[in-house]
């Protein structure tokens, strides 16, 4: 997808936890920013990825997430997802 679009990795965990894993999971560099709990904006007790921030028209914009809370700023932009529990068959 990297050949078509920019990826850009948004997540509420804070960087010393998720960086190490999102190393593991892209070797070669395709995302191409990061942004973790501390780019989120605290809005009513939870933490929002406010999509605005990240410099982007959003009528180009997409993000994947599995809480409506981290989208609540931008549901337009939103393509809700089921949450992954440890399932072994996942494809």
């Amino acid at each position: 997808m990297s050949q078509y679009y920019e990826l850009v990795i948004f997540t509420a965990s804070l960087s010393k936890y998720a960086d190490p894993l999102m190393n593991q999971m892209d070797l070669n560099g395709y995302c191409t920013m990061r942004l973790f709990r501390e780019h989120c904006t605290y809005v009513n007790g939870v933490f929002t990825k406010d999509m605005s921030k990240i410099g982007r028209n959003m009528k180009d914009a997409i993000i994947l997430d599995n809480s409506p809370s981290a989208y609540m700023l931008q549901p337009e932009c939103a393509i809700p997802i089921i949450s992954w529990y440890d399932d072994p068959k996942d494809r």
